[in-house]
């Protein structure tokens, strides 16, 4: 056995209250060199007493990585203090005691060792990581606004674009998008089964993205104004839709009056702290268009990557969190909204988002806070910061897959593990699914126009445990490169929509919904994975009921087990069936329901 590679950390992912009556412990072991592992545990004031470490619970291996095999348990001790260690069976026959005090032989005498044990001194409820639990039920579907629809013609700044003008939109292009074009399309959002809005900034600022601010407490005037999106979000709550709106902490807009104040007076700015500046005079750039703006080069001040238009905020001064704060309190209390994205989170300090944490979530408790995190996020996701972050580590494996053929079935689930490992179970339920947003290339081109691969890998999104996103146009079959032609204009023309494409994102919205439980909470079986052939099947069971799910990537078909025979066949794309069977075709999957014991698996 190797024993280097087991591993556990208390309080952590590896050990937490997921709710009340259930305690999660996880360890971790080498790929294939440990036969069983046993939690031995009780209360630390009975274990002379009681001899609680002669009685060993098997712990369930639930996930595998190309390094590692994950065990858990869900426990529920009589009391809320927590003592334990594990018992760890190799392939080889050595038994080990793997403790506080690290990895020792099996022995008796050891057992009975109180300051061996891992310990939870007392379990609070408080403490625990809290989800808002309708994240969970949540289908989203991300609007770039300034590209959805143009409802008011009268607000549209100078030199608006007709709609649609260009094949392929500037970074300086402007088109009309409005608060009231989303507000005429919530019918539209409804019937596509669309239960949370994604919205990129509103807030008044000089570019077309907006994450330039200039005033966090007005709409753009070329979106609207307050009363507009007061009655978007009413509308949108009568329809059953949350709203999210998005914000930019980290960095200021080159207009904003405190970063005109800096320019105009200098290190006699009042503002001058509010920044991260190197030296004096910082140097007035002037008028120039976004292209020049990021062309710029090196500044004397720390801005949003090299964009000198994006002055960093110092997030450690007080009066800048005391403003910030403000604005993140003031859009909940006065609009009902529902969650926050907040952008460049990465990039600001960890203090600032526990306070965030803790003001916004005492006004609205079921809150949902989301952070832009395209990497590993144990940090911001530990209960007091975020609830969870833009899931991009996670499904990059996805697109890896089924886009970038860089990834085997094998790969791809390690990868997927991996990354449900890093997390308590209560936040990968609500974590951000997506395969495309505004920063990315859509979807349809990443896959080069395969629309039939485009299905199958958001179909297997939407089969994640997680909240998935659709970016805006999806559905409809928009296609677009990296930033800005990602930011296409809506197509609304219904003749020139792909209206297959449409009747499969609903298609595949009413799966998700039917069967949320199961998605969220099933268990999931990978079905005989191999690198040597492009085809996933796997299983997700909750209680009596199952899903049933092949993905065929390769260029020949592939003949399905007899079970889907006998399977209600829910969701499909390129499955036939002849005289060997079933067959799915390239570029196929199948989706099937099973109740267990009524059919035959």
């Amino acid at each position: 056995m190797n024993t280097a590679a087991l591993y556990h950390r208390p309080e952590s992912e590896y050990a937490y209250l997921y709710e009340k009556g259930h305690f999660h412990i996880r360890m971790r072991t080498q790929l294939g060199d440990v036969t069983r592992v046993e939690l031995l545990s009780g209360d630390p004031y009975t274990l002379h007493s009681d001899e609680w470490f002669r009685d060993g619970v098997a712990m369930e291996k639930v996930y595998s990585t190309n390094l590692h095999d994950y065990w858990l348990i869900d426990t529920n001790e009589p009391t809320n203090r927590i003592s334990y260690g594990f018992r760890v069976v190799g392939e080889d026959g050595v038994e080990v005691f793997f403790s506080d005090q690290g990895v020792q032989p099996f022995e008796a005498s050891l057992l009975r060792e109180a300051n061996a044990y891992f310990r939870m001194p007392y379990v609070h409820e408080i403490d625990a990581f809290k989800a808002p639990t309708w994240v969970r039920d949540t289908i989203w579907y991300q609007i770039f606004p300034e590209r959805f629809s143009n409802g008011d013609a009268t607000l549209n700044p100078e030199n608006t674009l007709a709609w649609e003008e260009k094949a392929n939109p500037g970074r300086d292009d402007f088109y009309g998008g409005d608060l009231q074009g989303i507000i005429n399309n919530l019918d539209y959002l409804k019937e596509l089964g669309i239960n949370g809005l994604y919205l990129c900034p509103i807030f008044k600022a000089a570019s077309n993205h907006k994450y330039d601010t200039i005033d966090y407490y007005e709409i753009d005037p070329a979106f609207g104004n307050k009363a507009t999106f007061k009655k978007l979000v009413k509308e949108a709550h009568d329809r059953g839709i949350k709203i999210m709106l998005d914000a930019v902490f980290n960095h200021l807009g080159w207009h904003s009056p405190q970063w005109q104040d800096v320019l105009a007076h200098q290190e006699r700015s009042e503002y001058k702290d509010w920044f991260h500046i190197h030296e004096f005079p910082v140097k007035n750039l002037g008028d120039l268009t976004t292209d020049e703006m990021e062309n710029v080069g090196v500044v004397n001040y720390e801005t949003f990557a090299f964009t000198g238009h994006m002055p960093k905020l110092n997030t450690a001064n007080p009066k800048v969190q005391a403003y910030l704060l403000d604005i993140a309190t003031y859009w909940i209390k006065e609009f009902d909204i529902d969650a926050w994205r907040l952008d460049v989170a990465n990039e600001v300090d960890h203090t600032f988002w526990k306070q965030f944490y803790k003001e916004t979530t005492s006004i609205k408790s079921d809150l949902y806070i989301l952070g832009e995190i395209w990497h590993s996020s144990q940090s911001w996701l530990n209960g007091d910061e975020f609830h969870a972050v833009m899931n991009y580590a996670y499904t990059n494996n996805i697109e890896n897959y089924f886009f970038n053929n860089t990834l085997t079935p094998m790969q791809m689930v390690a990868g997927l593990n991996t990354q449900l490992m890093l997390y308590r179970q209560q936040t990968t339920e609500v974590m951000f699914n997506l395969l495309d947003s505004h920063d990315t290339a859509r979807i349809l081109t990443k896959a080069n126009g395969n629309k039939a691969r485009v299905k199958a890998a958001l179909f297997f999104m939407f089969t994640q445990t997680g909240t998935p996103c659709i970016y805006y146009g999806t559905e409809i079959g928009l296609d677009g490169g990296n930033d800005p032609d990602c930011r296409k204009c809506m197509v609304w023309d219904t003749e020139r929509q792909d209206l297959d494409m449409l009747n499969f994102t609903k298609d595949m919205i009413r799966f998700r919904k039917r069967y949320a439980e199961i998605l969220t909470y099933g268990k999931v079986e990978w079905h005989d994975l191999r690198d040597d052939e492009q085809v996933i099947g796997y299983k997700r069971t909750l209680g009596n009921e199952t899903l049933i799910f092949y993905f065929n990537q390769s260029k020949e078909k592939v003949k399905l087990d007899r079970l889907l025979e006998n399977a209600d066949i829910q969701l499909s794309i390129n499955l036939a069936q002849d005289e060997e069977g079933l067959t799915l075709q390239e570029d196929g999957f199948v989706a099937c329901y099973h109740v267990k014991g009524d059919k035959s698996e």
